[in-house]
């Protein structure tokens, strides 16, 4: 996996082994990934200015870019699902939270805990949300609160990709 070190920091990761990183997922600098994420092929979190940390069980899929400014760390909290090709920029993304494919979330930009940022969404910088909510659209506001089903399949999500995640560590093999 290619770990690189910037500026007198280096990738952290879970001396148990549980987190995940694709061979072609690029960390650099000042990267922290808690217990069993994960984070996928393509994707690429750039942590020259400022910390980004990705919590416990959560997963950052396919051809995304996290990065941060200095003084505005990007922050994922446990169990969040980002989808394939997102681009998060120095913005707090809360528990069990799922970003949908493509959206843009900037600076300061603070999304919280269960909700659903829907597919191409761009949050603009600064803003923020109630709990809860589906938020769609460019710019992306919320349309509604979610229902204890949809909450509840947040966590489902989560979980498929940890255990996704263990399948690859485990069955991963290079043929070419």
């Amino acid at each position: 996996m290619p770990l690189y070190e910037f500026d007198g920091h280096a990738p952290k990761l879970p001396t148990d082994g549980s987190a995940w990183v694709a061979p072609s997922a690029d960390l650099i600098g000042d990267v922290y990934l808690a217990e069993d994420a994960s984070v996928w092929f393509g994707a690429v979190i750039r942590a020259d200015n400022t910390r980004i940390s990705v919590g416990k069980s959560s997963n950052i899929q396919e051809q995304c870019v996290l990065h941060s400014d200095e003084g505005v760390p990007c922050t994922i909290g446990e169990g969040v699902t980002i989808g394939h090709h997102v681009m998060l920029h120095g913005c707090t993304i809360g528990d069990y939270t799922l970003i949908g494919m493509g959206a843009t979330i900037l600076n300061r930009a603070s999304i919280p805990a269960n909700c659903i940022v829907g597919a191409g969404a761009l949050v603009t910088e600064g803003k923020s949300f109630e709990p809860g909510s589906l938020i769609v659209g460019v710019p992306a506001k919320a349309i509604r609160q979610l229902d204890d089903t949809a909450i509840a399949a947040l966590r489902t999500s989560a979980q498929h990709y940890v255990n996704k995640a263990k399948a690859f560590a485990d069955g991963l093999k290079r043929v070419g």
